[in-house]
């Protein structure tokens, strides 16, 4: 469920409240406008984690990966902004639509945005360009 279907299950017309994260609301819901765009343009399922890695990262990354609903046809965004790690994985099908060097295109423009303090643009950015290059199902 999306922020934007809580607010509309609710009927209160405001987000629920973030206790605790790098994330104004307005930013999650651009970011979540960002992920349903992603989703509905490429087939794709695209999902994003923003926190701690565990060492090896790119192993955590992957295990988060795994345990997503379609993790053949999935693409997560993981990022640890303490720890300035990027890691993004590619489900077995969604990896023959957005090759790794697509892949790693959209992860410099990230990694720039974040340079510029801009987490949140970065990601949703990132998730634009790795739909666009996934195109249609």
């Amino acid at each position: 469920m999306t922020v934007g279907e809580q607010v509309a299950e609710t009927g209160t017309g405001t987000p629920p409240e973030v206790l605790d994260g790098p994330f104004s609301t307005r930013q999650l819901l651009r970011i979540d406008e960002a992920l349903r765009l992603a989703d509905q343009g490429s087939g794709l399922v695209f999902s994003v984690y923003v926190g701690g890695l565990d060492e090896p990262v790119r192993e955590h990354a992957e295990r988060l990966h795994r345990q997503l609903a379609e993790p053949d046809r999935s693409v997560l965004i993981a990022v640890s902004p303490n720890q300035r790690q990027l890691e993004v994985v590619t489900g077995r099908y969604a990896r023959k639509r957005i090759p790794d060097t697509y892949v790693k295109l959209a992860a410099l423009s990230m990694v720039a945005s974040f340079g510029g303090g801009d987490l949140a643009g970065g990601i949703i950015q990132g998730l634009d360009q790795l739909a666009s290059h996934a195109g249609r199902a």
